[in-house]
């Protein structure tokens, strides 16, 4: 073989490799381009005494992708939390949060759909998204409305006087005391004693009855003469 062959020979070996080279890098640097579903992840926390669930972007191609949650029931939709957003990854991770009042051992099916490449990432993080089994603790730094288990002493609705007013109002017994006249003394007022007596002595005394038989006599005896004295007359006419 001539020297010119083996040269060319050699260039043309040179260029098959370098060409392979260079496909195999543009293959490879397209993957690392590409945003894959792995680079997505899904948790749920708390933000104080509020849910939040929260997804990371580490698609390191910065490929906008735009993220849905939803409630699941039974491996069915049952709502959508809030609106889609749109997020940009970056090798660190980009974060978006959507507030919602999760409850515990509830199930979330996070979707990423991204929004360039030849071939576009449509799905969802796999596995769903499982809250915890405990849910975030109550806010106790603002007072509640439930009322006090011990009664008030004074009613609703209405206001204990002052001690000054209590004090200055005249009681009861004081007005009535000055309004009502004077009691008469013991020595004016007879007794029911005293009147039992004088009682006894006009009506139930014991010549009652003596009184009451001559009284009968006397009707008696003045009822024959009248009787007499009318036959008399009688007989002097005739």
């Amino acid at each position: 073989m001539s020297l010119s062959r083996r040269i060319a020979a050699r260039s043309v070996r040179m260029l098959g490799v370098t060409a392979a080279s260079a496909a195999f890098a543009f293959s490879a640097s397209g993957t690392a381009l590409a945003c894959e579903i792995g680079d997505f992840s899904a948790t749920a926390a708390c933000d104080g005494a509020k849910g939040v669930i929260t997804v990371t972007d580490k698609d390191p191609s910065h490929t906008s992708a735009e993220i849905s949650v939803f409630l699941e029931n039974n491996g069915a939709d049952l709502r959508q939390v809030g609106e889609a957003v749109t997020v940009k990854g970056s090798k660190k991770g980009v974060t978006v949060s959507f507030a919602e009042e999760w409850e515990p051992g509830a199930i979330y099916r996070v979707h990423v759909r991204a929004l360039e490449g030849k071939k576009p990432l449509n799905t969802d993080i796999s596995p769903n998204l499982t809250t915890p089994a405990k849910a975030c603790a109550a806010d106790t730094s603002k007072p509640t409305g439930t009322p006090s288990s011990t009664p008030s002493s004074t009613p609703s609705g209405t206001t204990a006087p002052p001690a000054e007013t209590a004090t200055a109002l005249p009681s009861p017994s004081d007005s009535a005391s000055d309004n009502a006249p004077g009691a008469p003394s013991a020595s004016n007022a007879p007794s029911a004693a005293v009147q039992e007596s004088n009682l006894a002595e006009t009506g139930a005394s014991s010549n009652t009855g003596l009184i009451v038989g001559v009284a009968a006599a006397l009707v008696v005896v003045g009822g024959g003469a009248v009787f007499f004295g009318m036959r008399r007359r009688g007989a002097s006419h005739r």
